[in-house]
C-alpha cells in the first residue's frame, strides 16, 4: 500500500499559454525514447518500457507529490535501464511535472504502450486514448445522465488509466467540499479498473495515487487500490454500474470453447475483441445505466458485428454517437475510422443523436451536432448513419426505401479463386482449355472492364481441372472491388462483366479480390443500370454510410437501400443511351427524392 510521508505540494494548473512549448519538449522526448526502445530486443522490450515509463513517474511523483511513496509494481520486471534511458526517463518525469496533474500522468502512463513491440500492441490491442475523447466520451456519459456524486463507474480494459483519471477527477469535483476521507472512501468504493496486463496496471494506480495524494496526507489514509489485475473475459459479473466506459481492445481473439459458449450471443464468425468486451460491459451495467465506449466504426456496419447489434438493440439501445474526425497528424497511433457511443441498458429503442467530434489536436476538439437516426427493423441489419454533415438529407431518404439488390433479383458473392492455392494452374498466355482470369485491376477507375492483369504474379489465364467446374463463371455480372485506398475519392468500383466477353471465351475465372452481383433467375434492373447505381456518387455515400473499413463486403453490398425497381425505368434509359455520369446521378437522386 501506498504511504504518505510528508505533504505534497498543492496541485497546481499552470496556464494554457505556459504549455505548448512544454508539449512540444515532452513529444520530442517521446519519440528519443521511442527511438531508444527499438534498439532493445524485442524479447526484452515489454520489461524495458515497463521499467521506463514507472521511472518517469517516479520522478514526475517526487516533483508533484513529494513525499509519496507509490505501491510497489503488480509485476516484477527484471534489470535495468541503463545510463542514457534513467537520464531520459528522468527528464521526461520533470517535463511532464510542469504539465496539469492528470495531463502530466497520462502521457507518462502511455509511454509504456508507445515502447511496446508493434505485435504486442496488437495482440494487447494497447492503444493510447487522446484526452480530447476519454474527456468527450464521459461529457456523453453525463448527458446520459450519470451523476458523479453517486455514480458506480468502471472500465473493464483499463489500461494506462486515462478513463479512470478523469472519472476520479469528476467523481472528486462532485464532491467538493467534502472531507478529504470521505472523498477518497466514496471513491474507493465506486470507481474500478479491470485490466490484464500487470505492467499497465501498476502505472495506472500509480497515476490515480499522485493525483490523490492530497487527500492521502490531508485525511492520514492510504489511496485506494482501484484496479485489479485479472483476464476480464473470466470474471463473474453483477450488474451494479451506473457507467461501464472505456477504449476496449480491438482484434480477433481466439476464445476458448467455455468462452466461445458463454459469449456466443454477441458472435458472428471470428471473435473480436471489441464486440466480447461490449457482451461483457452489458453484464456489468445495471438496469438504466450506461455504457460510454470508443468504437470502431465497422461495428455499425461489418457482418461479424451482426450478433452485437441485434444484442445492443435489445438490450441496450444506442442513445448517441459521435464521429470522430480528427486531422491529419493529430494522433500518435494510427487508429481505425472512430466513433464514441453511448448505449442505456434497458433504454427504449428510440431514435438516437448523432455529433460529429472534429479533433484539432490531442487535447481540443469541436463538436457539432446534427439530428436523430433510427435503428433498422432487423437489427442484425448495417445501421444507418450520417457519417458527416453533407450525409444527413441523403440517409434520411435512405432510411425510406425498402429495396435491396436482392428485390431487383441479385445477389452477392466473392470471386471464388484463391490465386495462390492454384499457381500451377495459372498460365501467362491463351491456349486451349484455357479461360481469362479476371484480377481486380480489370475493374478501372472509372467504372469500364478491361481485360488485363498488370501486377506481379497475376496471369491472365487459368487451366481448370477435373473438378474445377466451380470456379467457372458463365453468366453476366457486375464485379465490384473488394479492397479500396483510404485515399480513393471513391469507396465502390464497379463495372459489367459482359455477356458477349464470357461467350466469346466460354467462360472466365474470377478472383477472389472481386466481388459478384450476380443475378438470380431474370433481374428486374439490367445489369449494366446496376453498374452505373453503383458507381454513382450517391450511392458511394451511402455506402460509406455502412461500412466503416476500406473493405466492401458481400453483405454490406446487400444491404444498400435502393430505390424502387420500379422506380429504375428512367435510369435504364439513360444507360441505354450512354447517357453521362451527371445525368445518371441526377436521375439516380430524383429516385431517392433528393434535390438535384
Amino acid at each position: 500500500m501506498n504511504v504518505v510521508l510528508s505533504k505534497p505540494k498543492p496541485l497546481r494548473e499552470p496556464k494554457a499559454l505556459d504549455l505548448e512549448p512544454i508539449r512540444i519538449e515532452l513529444t520530442r522526448a517521446r519519440i528519443m525514447a521511442r527511438a531508444w526502445s527499438e534498439t532493445i530486443p524485442e524479447t526484452r522490450r515489454t520489461g524495458h518500457a515497463a521499467r521506463f515509463a514507472r521511472a518517469a513517474l517516479e520522478i514526475f511523483a517526487e516533483e508533484v507529490a513529494p513525499g509519496v511513496k507509490l505501491s510497489p509494481p503488480f509485476a516484477n520486471t527484471k534489470g535495468k535501464l541503463d545510463a542514457t534511458a534513467e537520464q531520459l526517463a528522468d527528464s521526461m518525469g520533470r517535463i511532464a511535472a510542469a504539465l496539469p496533474i492528470t495531463e502530466g500522468c497520462n502521457a507518462l502512463t502511455s509511454l509504456y504502450t508507445t515502447l511496446l513491440p508493434g505485435k504486442e500492441r496488437s495482440s494487447l490491442g494497447a492503444f493510447y486514448t487522446p484526452a480530447a475523447l476519454t474527456q468527450r466520451l464521459l461529457d456523453l456519459a453525463t448527458e446520459g445522465g450519470v451523476d458523479w456524486k453517486t455514480a458506480r463507474v468502471l472500465d473493464p480494459a483499463s489500461g494506462g488509466g486515462a478513463f479512470l483519471l478523469e472519472a476520479a477527477a469528476r467523481m472528486r469535483a462532485s464532491l467538493a467540499g467534502s472531507e478529504p476521507a470521505f472523498i477518497l472512501a466514496q471513491l474507493g468504493t465506486r470507481l474500478s479498473g479491470m485490466e490484464l496486463d500487470p505492467h499497465a496496471a501498476s502505472l495506472s494506480q500509480a497515476a490515480l495515487e499522485i493525483s490523490l495524494a492530497d487527500l492521502a496526507w490531508a485525511s492520514g489514509r492510504d489511496v485506494p487500490v482501484f484496479v485489479k489485475v485479472c483476464d476480464t473475459l473470466e470474471e463473474q459479473a453483477h450488474a451494479i454500474y451506473d457507467l461501464v466506459v472505456g477504449n476496449p481492445p480491438y482484434g480477433r481473439i481466439q476464445l476458448t470453447a467455455a468462452q466461445r459458449a458463454r459469449y456466443a450471443r454477441s458472435l458472428y464468425g471470428h471473435a473480436n475483441l471489441y464486440g466480447v468486451f461490449t457482451d461483457i460491459a452489458l453484464r456489468w451495467t445495471r438496469p438504466g445505466g450506461v455504457i460510454a465506449y470508443l468504437t470502431p466504426t465497422s461495428v455499425l456496419g461489418g457482418q461479424y458485428y451482426a450478433a452485437l447489434r441485434k444484442l445492443l438493440a435489445e438490450e441496450a439501445p444506442p442513445v448517441a454517437i459521435d464521429f470522430v474526425h480528427a486531422r491529419k497528424g493529430v494522433f500518435e497511433d494510427v487508429l481505425q475510422e472512430t466513433l464514441l457511443a453511448l448505449y442505456q441498458k434497458g433504454g427504449a429503442r428510440t431514435r438516437f443523436q448523432v455529433h460529429y467530434l472534429n479533433v484539432d489536436s490531442e487535447r481540443q476538439a469541436r463538436l457539432t451536432k446534427n439530428g436523430k437516426v433510427g435503428l433498422p427493423a432487423d437489427a442484425t441489419a448495417p445501421w444507418l448513419a450520417p457519417r458527416e454533415p453533407a450525409h444527413v438529407a441523403l440517409i434520411a431518404a435512405a432510411e425510406d426505401l425498402p429495396s435491396r439488390l436482392a428485390d431487383w433479383g441479385y445477389e452477392v458473392s466473392t470471386g471464388p479463386l484463391v490465386w495462390n492455392r492454384f499457381k500451377p494452374q495459372m498460365r501467362a498466355r491463351a491456349g486451349r482449355g484455357l479461360h481469362p482470369l479476371i484480377w481486380a485491376e480489370a475493374v478501372t477507375a472509372d467504372g469500364r472492364f478491361v481485360f488485363r492483369a498488370d501486377k506481379k504474379n497475376h496471369a491472365p489465364f487459368f487451366k481448370p481441372e477435373k473438378g474445377d467446374e466451380w470456379l467457372v463463371v458463365d453468366r453476366s455480372c457486375v464485379l465490384v472491388q473488394r479492397t479500396t485506398a483510404k485515399e480513393q475519392q471513391r469507396r465502390l468500383i464497379a463495372a459489367e462483366l459482359s455477356q458477349e466477353f464470357i461467350e466469346t471465351h466460354g467462360g472466365v475465372v474470377v478472383e477472389n479480390h472481386l466481388n459478384m452481383v450476380r443475378a438470380v433467375g431474370a433481374p428486374k434492373v439490367s445489369p449494366a443500370a446496376v453498374a452505373a447505381v453503383l458507381n454513382s456518387e450517391t450511392i458511394d455515400q451511402v455506402f460509406r454510410c455502412i461500412s466503416g473499413s476500406v473493405a466492401v463486403s458481400a453483405f454490406e453490398l446487400e444491404a444498400i437501400p435502393l430505390p424502387p425497381a420500379s422506380a429504375m425505368a428512367p435510369i435504364e434509359q439513360l444507360v441505354r443511351r450512354g447517357a453521362t455520369r451527371a445525368a445518371i446521378e441526377k436521375a439516380l437522386r430524383d429516385a431517392y427524392g433528393l434535390k438535384a
